[in-house]
């Protein structure tokens, strides 16, 4: 963040201090008391289980010089100095208001090739924003999220990290209702967009898959005028996106059924599920061995090499780079080896695609070996959620999984299917209990997927298996 005094923040983002500011120069932003070292504005979040009011005095004694607010009384009533308090209507969108007025300074004041990438997409968004964040780093000083930050209060914060030495942005930008990325182009428009794929994702809050495409679309819509768009090929909704570009649009194709763009030819898996192919772009072509997991990677991978190639990095370092790349976010297909087995942690999210992507790779990988899906329950689907559940199901009989463990309530149909198809099926309540079950059933040799909804809480027996490693 460029540096502004507490005064210049309050009128950025129209809120009111009830007497002189103090003369202090807000340099970050934080919003959680814990992380403060000094020089930050923390933004007091009223939240269903926390209120961060109740901590606006500790994080000045740690160092914040201000506080964001909607509600000054409870902020002052924990001994909060009143210059020290910023009152606004709703934090979060003074939040955007901010990251708005520092993305403006960053681009007049900073890097000559300042550049922001916008990413969106049913699934595939945090693996493509670590490729470009490995990739895009070769251009400069770089910012990109940690894990999801995609929302209309981590997307600003990812903004607020910008200051002059910053060559690149990236942004994760997610969607769970029509307006959503409308809103965040609103903040800051990406001088490229990629749109990855529209999916059956949130399809109960969209009110089904026509939605989710126009949902999407605002990213196109949105992204500064005489930009770039990046889109899938492969994808028919995301392909018919090029119309509401504003600018250049250039395409990428997992499958090469589009060849004026980027796109792959020669693509396999070895016997750790790891995708190679070659890269094209115009007549130059360059190999890739991409050592993550699962097929569904080269994609993510021919998106990311898309920006960089359109950001001015060669085709050859593209490839290079792309090769080099680890998983760089949690909980997202990171697999290691624990006491002679093999886990597969995708359990970060889950939406049908991701979970036939990931079931996929757990075939792919338990070739010869005992194969166990740890499932947890695919939310947002709406009225499609029995049926799909079902096809789940059906899928991890149809791919040979030996054993599936159900994580807590929502899996009737995939129980259903996959006993119906002769897997051996184990029904747990909760995450404790299905830990408590894999960990007996567990020998040497065995491969195992953990998936599910962020909200199932599968990520916690991915934390748990790893704290008993340690």
């Amino acid at each position: 963040m460029i540096g502004m005094t507490i005064e210049q923040v309050a009128t950025c983002v129209d809120g009111t201090i009830s007497t002189e500011p103090a003369d202090s120069l807000v340099t970050s932003i934080a919003t959680d008391n814990r992380t403060i070292s000094g020089g930050e504005l923390f933004v007091a979040i009223a939240g269903e289980r926390v209120d961060g009011n109740r901590f606006a005095q500790a994080a000045l004694d740690a160092g914040a010089v201000a506080v964001l607010t909607a509600d000054p009384a409870a902020a002052c009533a924990t001994g909060a100095a009143p210059e020290r308090v910023i009152a606004v209507d709703d934090p979060i969108v003074a939040l955007g208001r901010l990251a708005h007025e520092q993305a403006h300074i960053v681009r007049k004041c900073g890097a000559e090739n300042f550049q922001v990438i916008g990413v969106t997409g049913s699934v595939g968004k945090t693996t493509t924003k670590d490729l470009l964040a490995h990739l895009l780093g070769q251009r400069g000083p770089i910012i990109a999220p940690p894990g999801s930050f995609n929302n209309e209060l981590g997307m600003p914060l990812t903004v607020l990290r910008a200051d002059e030495s910053t060559s690149t942005l990236v942004l994760e930008m997610g969607a769970d209702h029509i307006g959503n990325l409308a809103y965040l182009t609103g903040i800051v428009a990406p001088d490229v967009s990629v749109v990855l794929a529209v999916a059956r994702a949130h399809l109960g809050e969209f009110g089904g898959i026509e939605n989710v495409a126009r949902a999407k679309s605002e990213l196109v819509e949105g992204t500064r005028e005489g930009g770039v768009v990046v889109l899938n090929y492969d994808d028919e909704r995301v392909r018919d996106m090029a119309k509401l570009a504003p600018g250049k649009v250039v395409y990428f194709s997992a499958s090469g059924a589009c060849r004026d763009g980027v796109w792959a030819s020669d693509v396999t898996l070895n016997k750790t599920g790891q995708a190679s192919f070659i890269l094209h772009y115009g007549q130059s072509e360059s190999r890739v061995e991409l050592k993550l997991i699962g097929a569904h990677h080269v994609a993510n991978a021919l998106a990311a090499a898309t920006v960089a190639l359109v950001c001015g990095i060669e085709l050859d370092d593209c490839a290079r780079l792309l090769t080099e790349a680890n998983a760089g976010s949690p909980h997202r297909m990171d697999v290691w080896e624990r006491n002679g087995t093999t886990i597969i942690d995708d359990s970060y999210n889950a939406n049908p695609d991701s979970m036939k992507a990931g079931l996929t790779a757990l075939a792919h990988l338990g070739t010869h070996r005992r194969k166990i899906a740890v499932l947890g329950t695919m939310l947002e689907l709406g009225e499609e959620s029995e049926a799909e559940h079902a096809h789940i199901g059906e899928l991890v009989a149809q791919l040979g999984i030996d054993t599936l463990i159900a994580v807590g309530p929502g899996l009737s149909p995939t129980i259903l299917t996959a006993r119906q198809g002769g897997v051996e099926v184990h029904e747990t309540l909760n995450v404790a209990e299905a830990t408590q079950l894999l960990t007996g059933l567990l020998a040497e040799g065995d491969v195992v997927l953990l998936k599910g909804s962020n909200g199932s809480g599968v990520w916690r027996l991915a934390d748990a298996l790893k704290e008993n490693d340690r």
